[in-house]
């Protein structure tokens, strides 16, 4: 690790894993919802706020707007305001942004290609938790680790007992 790495990460080796270190922000930058199609369409190219907005479907101004300073905080997005009236502003992509959009842009045609599969998967399971919730309590495999420990008897969630509400409603 070179003095500089060392510097900015605290002497903390980078690992995504840990929580401490810098690389989670980043990696919740570069893979947020609309920075995944915003480094996307900038591959393409330099664009302008409007343009970038029309091709990036479903994005508000304001998100669309942090969502560009947030990605040129990181470096992977160059912002050039032109001095003209009315004001024109550019965004395109730094080197290192575009080695980050090649790498989501790869994730999102992955994602693209498996959308029967997700489906399918997600159909499958609602079906699953559907058929295990219609069957008597006595019948049902428990579905955590919570659920499959025996409750004190004369117990209820919270802790109280049984007889405890049974006086408190009869008094």
């Amino acid at each position: 690790m070179n003095a500089r790495v060392k510097e900015l990460t605290g002497g903390l080796p980078v690992d995504v894993n840990s929580a401490a270190c810098a690389s989670r922000g980043i990696l919740e930058h570069v893979t947020s919802r609309w920075a995944v199609l915003v480094l996307a369409v900038l591959l393409d190219g330099t664009h302008r706020f409007s343009e970038l907005r029309r091709a990036v479907g479903g994005v508000s101004e304001k998100m669309l707007a942090q969502t560009l300073q947030t990605l040129e905080q990181d470096g992977l997005v160059r912002r050039e305001a032109h001095a003209v009236i009315p004001p024109r502003v550019d965004y395109s992509l730094t080197p290192l942004g575009e080695e980050a959009a090649r790498q989501v842009w790869a994730l999102a045609r992955w994602v693209e290609s498996r959308v029967p599969e997700v489906l399918a998967a997600r159909a499958a399971h609602a079906e699953t938790k559907a058929r295990a919730q219609s069957q008597p309590q006595s019948q049902r495999q428990p579905q955590t680790q919570a659920e499959a420990r025996p409750r004190p008897s004369g117990r209820v969630a919270g802790g109280r007992a049984k007889a405890n509400d049974a006086a408190a409603q009869a008094g």
